[in-house]
């Protein structure tokens, strides 16, 4: 009879299972790969503290946890760092392989390969500049991570993953495979690679890590789509976190700071993360830099004291970029070269020391209500530069140096409010020799020029001007004739004038000065 219930059981799939063990190291079992190899999928296996000198291989469904509860440490939590996995340096396999559903929770994983600090201080002298293009890469032939994830989903937490040969965390997907791990909470430090690779499709979860003084990026992905959230990327020797070769990701919510070369970097047609709500600060070059015809979507994150932009793009990149904060950085806030492509929408850019934004090197722009700012300093708040062009609408300019708004190029400048710090400001609008600008439907007040142009194609139609010097706008020699209409402009100086357009003639009408009052 019982048997004959058994059997409808296991027809029903309703047969009772065995009950999950928990394989303890030493106790059970000297070494941790021996309780491993004596563990089912559903099974623990515990490791009391200790150096364990050892690479391991873990099984489907598995978990390997060290014992203890999560007081914090020095550098991650107690329990991780008194129980350590030694790779002893020579030897080409991993120091943990993960597995299908396997669990890795709080170790030290170190000593896989050789960590060298000449090579390590060599490189980060020089920013990485010398560093092979694959050296240290999750996807390098002969790699050999500390932490090995392919082809498989799994969990790697509250590990501490520090002075490896080559990369801590190693993830890499596989033809036809869903490759989606969770890697939370890891300390991943001073690895002569990248700190954790994501590589060939692989799609994992990579949460409130801490990614530091890797020889390559803090987090770096190719030709992969995770998504990375909240984790703390700093000093690294490459970017802190990297994305490239047609990558994907959704970049959200870290902390990117004081790495050797930009907090973010993106590079390559095709790249196309979205990168939003980060905070990039004191990075050696941009906050967030793209290149090499990547097209990401940049919003909501704050870039400040960058040693080059807030936010550099250059090199055919064509990203939308809006709602940004770029304050304080050494160059632009906002930056194009090299035949870059932008949108540049709802951004805030003030006291950067060269421009808010600029726009060079045959670059284009559709630049629209933005707050950009600046106290002091010579350099223009927008400068568009060697031919290129920019469409600039809707924003608010205050302050400038030589220029609100330098021209040597073509641009469309329409329905800006700019405020000028006084009468000796200088110009809002500088056109140069060879440009060509449409100004229209703009509100200038408080600088000496509002409009000054030479040797340009212009037309100059329907702005309000107040409190200006003379005269509101200046016209030298046009290469064409020029349109200036319709202006009109306040003055308590009887003396003032709208226009002055010396050189060819054009249409010069219905511009109006109002004088004897004040603003």
């Amino acid at each position: 009879m019982f048997r004959h219930a058994l059997l409808i059981l296991i027809a029903l799939g309703l047969a009772p299972s065995a009950a999950a063990a928990d394989l303890r190291v030493p106790e059970d079992h000297k070494t941790i790969q021996a309780a491993i190899n004596a563990s089912r999928a559903g099974d623990t296996v515990t490791v009391a503290a200790g150096t364990y000198a050892e690479r391991v291989r873990l099984t489907p469904g598995v978990a390997l946890r060290s014992r203890g509860d999560d007081a914090k440490g020095v550098d991650g939590l107690k329990r991780a760092e008194a129980t350590v996995i030694d790779g002893g340096k020579e030897g080409k396999l991993p120091g943990v392989v993960m597995a299908e559903g396997s669990t890795l929770d709080g170790f030290t994983v170190t000593n896989v390969g050789a960590y060298d600090e000449a090579t390590w201080k060599k490189h980060f002298d020089s920013k990485g500049e010398e560093l092979g293009d694959e050296e240290g890469s999750v996807r390098a032939e002969g790699t050999t991570p500390a932490v090995s994830i392919h082809g498989v989903s799994c969990t790697v937490t509250h590990c501490l993953v520090h002075h490896n040969g080559d990369v801590g965390i190693g993830i890499l997907g596989k033809e036809k495979v869903t490759t989606a791990p969770l890697i939370a909470d890891n300390v991943v430090f001073r690895n002569m690679g990248g700190g954790i690779g994501i590589a060939e499709g692989a799609e994992p979860v990579v949460r409130g890590n801490t990614c530091r003084e890797n020889l390559r990026a803090g987090i770096g992905c190719r030709k992969a789509d995770p998504i990375v959230i909240g984790n703390l990327c700093s000093g690294n020797v490459r970017a802190g976190i990297g994305c490239r070769e047609g990558a994907k990701p959704v970049l959200r919510g870290n902390t990117c700071s004081k790495n050797r070369r930009a907090g973010i970097g993106i590079r390559m047609e095709g790249t196309a993360p979205v990168v939003e709500a980060n905070t990039c600060d004191e990075n050696e070059m941009a906050g967030i830099g793209c290149r090499d015809g990547a097209d990401p979507v940049i919003r909501k994150n704050v870039c400040r004291k960058n040693k080059l932009a807030g936010i550099g793009c250059r090199d055919g990149a064509k990203p939308l970029i809006v709602g940004n904060e770029c304050k304080d950085n050494e160059a632009a806030g906002i930056g194009l070269q090299g035949r870059a492509d932008a949108v540049i929408r709802k951004n805030t850019c003030g006291g950067n020391k060269l421009v808010a934004i600029g726009v060079t090197e045959g670059s284009q722009a559709v630049i629209t209500d933005n707050e950009l700012s600046r106290t002091g300093g010579q350099p223009p708040l927008v400068a568009v530069k060697d031919g290129s062009t920019a469409t600039i609408t809707n924003n608010r300019i205050t302050g400038g140096g030589v220029a609100a708004v330098l021209v040597q190029g073509k641009a469309t400048i329409s329905g800006n409010t700019f405020t000028g710090g006084g009468k000796g400001q200088g110009n809002a609008v500088w056109i140069w020799e060879g440009s060509t600008a449409t100004v229209s439907d703009n509100a200038f007040d408080g600088y000496r020029t509002p409009v000054s142009a030479t040797k340009a194609t212009v037309s100059i139609t329907d702005n309000a001007i107040h409190n200006f010097q003379g005269t509101a706008i200046i016209v030298k020699d046009g290469r064409k004739p020029p349109h200036v209409t319709g202006n009109t402009a306040r003055s308590d100086d009887p003396q003032a004038k709208v226009a002055d357009v010396q050189g060819t003639a054009g249409l010069v009408e219905g511009n109006t000065v109002v004088t004897g009052e004040k603003k």
